[in-house]
């Protein structure tokens, strides 16, 4: 379906909200739930099934049909999004199966990656970090793999935390809003000095990343490091900047 279609379609669910047009919405914006799950199912690995995340995305994408306002001009894909992926980590959340030994070996990887740090003034390796965890370097590829629904619960809660980013109508000028346009202009020149105040491999992964548009997989190659590793700079650097930037951490969805 076309953007002209789609536009019609909306005009039509808000004069008449029936079960039919529902659905129709449904079907046309299920690809997007697919999306989103995928992407969150870059840090899950094997902790949960890609097709749960879907079924969570619907509800997610169903609530957002339901609270949309067509009429104030906002992107649907933009606001539905957010709905979708919060569905989804909120039913994660709702599992609760984490086991304590699970936290205990993401404290003690956080402990680790902290001291040699400080140590080498860089990011350490997964020998490095294997040899001061005092396992093998299969067992911690295991272990950072077991803690990526730790990593991305969490991270969540630093980007969002149940809030939702402040989504401007597509059809509304910026030049309408000079000040906004500055605010916004100075808070990007914040976040440029922030990265390159990151260490080389967390600037790299969050060009890459949020800027180039690479997947974990894509950029692991380039780094030529593991994509587990590559999801554990992307959080270490994400905790860095959201330190840095609070609230304004939201600058990096709009790229």
């Amino acid at each position: 379906m076309d953007e002209k279609s789609r536009i019609i379609l909306w005009e039509q669910y808000s004069k008449d909200r029936t079960l039919i047009l529902k659905e129709k919405l449904i079907l046309e914006y299920a690809q997007l739930v697919k999306v989103v799950a995928g992407r969150l199912n870059m840090y899950l690995g094997n902790n949960v099934e890609y097709e749960d995340l879907v079924g969570y995305g619907v509800f997610g994408l169903i609530d957002a049909i339901d609270k949309f306002d067509f009429h104030k001009g906002v992107k649907f894909e933009t606001y539905a999004s957010l709905r979708i992926r919060g569905a989804i980590l909120d039913n994660i959340r709702r599992m609760d199966w984490i086991p304590r030994s699970l936290r205990k070996k993401q404290k003690l990887i956080d402990n680790a990656n902290s001291k040699l740090e400080n140590t080498y003034g860089r990011l350490a390796t997964d020998e490095e970090m294997a040899e001061e965890l005092s396992i093998t370097l299969k067992e911690y590829e295991k272990w950072i793999n077991q803690t990526k629904l730790l990593t991305l619960t969490s991270l969540e809660e630093y980007i969002d935390q149940g809030s939702e980013l402040r989504i401007e109508p597509m059809n509304k000028s910026r030049y309408t809003q000079p000040e906004r346009v500055v605010e916004k202009n100075e808070l990007k020149e914040i976040l440029a000095e922030v990265i390159e105040n990151l260490l080389d491999n967390e600037k790299k992964v969050i060009i890459l990343y949020y800027f180039e548009e690479l997947t974990l997989k894509e950029i692991s190659h380039i780094l030529e490091v593991s994509e587990s590793r590559v999801s554990q700079i992307h959080t270490k650097a994400l905790k860095k900047l959201k330190i840095k930037l609070g609230n304004n951490i939201e600058l990096l969805a709009g790229f």
